[in-house]
């Protein structure tokens, strides 16, 4: 679904990307990004968010928190992340990014309270218990802080993905701010959920879902116990021009993440502000079957469409022609993606070694991929910055260090 947005909008870097493979800059099972792209992205998410009032925290798992990747950001104007788990919020440190939100959508684990409250200091930090809540609290006590602290609030109807369940009762909530008011080193600072936002594949929109409107219900109630001054925390399939509707919902932060790099489900079905700024490349390796393999590892789809035609561009050449264009077979997300299986039946004749394309939603964090940044694709002189790792640790590919 993405490859055509890419081929439309971005054909310059299939073509930069495969040429760099073809060279031995990139290894295969790659998830290459084009950081000018990326950088002109963030910037224009900027001005419209900043228009708005809004907060902005970056979500960089989707690509594996890619240090280049968190600099283009920050060249465009965003200066914290939002760490899905304590790995991310390590690596968007390492990185340069300030802490900007941390808890959600993983927990910190109790060992790690003390590190994130003295270390990382985060501007806000959710909760989904008291229990948690006093693990925070305890550690900003440590580190000499007070801690802002969110709580993630929920009710029946709500909608959640299946283990991503938790968070206080949204009827509660006034009573809940008391209680983290109460805790030394804890101060109340506003509400959250996930998700607020959530395409819907039968209109091809994207909706808000009834958490957004549990956000406003607690939001009036602090505002009628005197808590007028409070954050509120609704991301989920942010773009540009889905910012307006959040403020308009009383948000005031957002956190992009696929939107930055142009693959939230909504730049599949329409043409929006961000370019798309990311492809996962590999190599055919050996044929059997009818079939050419090509190296997997990073062959996780993000299943927000349903199953389709999965086509991949197959050249030993760089190229943005659709004559390139084959079919390849996934593996079952039950199974190890070792390979994918280019229909090689058809006009394209993939050889050993020729440069495989794909375009797609992709989380890197969850793959066993290589992440890779390229530089200087918008004027012609694109080079490798640095080959890391998912946790954006450089690898030091080509060079095998035993």
């Amino acid at each position: 679904m993405f490859l055509d947005v890419l081929l439309r909008r971005n054909s310059q870097f299939i073509e930069a990307a495969m040429a760099l493979h073809q060279s031995g800059a990139i290894p295969p099972n790659s998830y290459v990004l084009d950081l000018d792209a990326i950088e002109d992205n963030a910037r224009s998410f900027v001005a419209t968010a900043n228009a708005l009032g809004l907060k902005i925290f970056a979500m960089t798992k989707q690509v594996g928190r890619h240090s280049g990747f968190c600099e283009a950001i920050m060249r465009g104007g965003i200066d914290r992340s939002v760490a899905v788990d304590m790995d991310c919020a390590v690596a968007c440190h390492r990185a340069g990014l300030k802490t900007g939100h941390l808890g959600h959508l993983v927990q910190v684990p109790q060992r790690d309270a003390e590190f994130a409250a003295a270390k990382l200091q985060p501007d806000y930090w959710t909760v989904f218990s008291q229990d948690k809540a006093r693990e925070a609290a305890n550690a900003a006590v440590k580190a000499g802080r007070v801690q802002n602290l969110m709580a993630r609030i929920q009710t029946e109807g709500d909608t959640f993905y299946r283990g991503h369940e938790g968070g206080f009762a949204a009827s509660d909530i006034c009573n809940v701010a008391d209680q983290i008011d109460a805790m030394e080193g804890a101060a109340f600072a506003g509400i959250t959920t996930f998700p607020a936002l959530l395409f819907d594949r039968e209109s091809r929109k994207v909706k808000t879902t009834p958490n957004l409107a549990t956000l406003a219900r607690a939001s009036e109630a602090l505002a009628a116990a005197g808590r007028s001054d409070i954050e509120i925390n609704a991301p989920g399939t942010n773009s540009t021009v889905m910012l307006a509707a959040l403020a308009e919902a009383g948000a005031t932060q957002c956190e992009p993440g696929n939107a930055l790099h142009g693959t939230t489900p909504l730049h599949a079905v329409e043409d929006l502000p961000e370019n798309p700024a990311v492809l996962y490349l590999s190599e055919v390796s050996h044929h059997h079957g009818g079939n050419a393999f090509c190296f997997g590892g990073g062959l996780y789809i993000d299943p927000v469409f349903p199953k389709y035609d999965v086509q991949a561009i197959v050249s030993s050449e760089p190229t943005s022609a659709r004559k390139a264009l084959a079919s390849v077979e996934i593996p079952d997300y039950s199974a190890i993606d070792y390979y994918g299986m280019i229909d090689a039946t058809g006009p394209v004749k993939p050889k050993t070694g020729d440069t495989v394309v794909f375009g797609f939603r992709g989380q890197a964090f969850v793959t066993r991929a290589n992440i890779v940044g390229i530089s200087g694709i918008s004027t012609g002189t694109p080079k490798v910055t640095t080959i890391e790792n998912i946790f954006g640790e450089v690898t030091g590919w080509p060079e095998r260090a035993l």
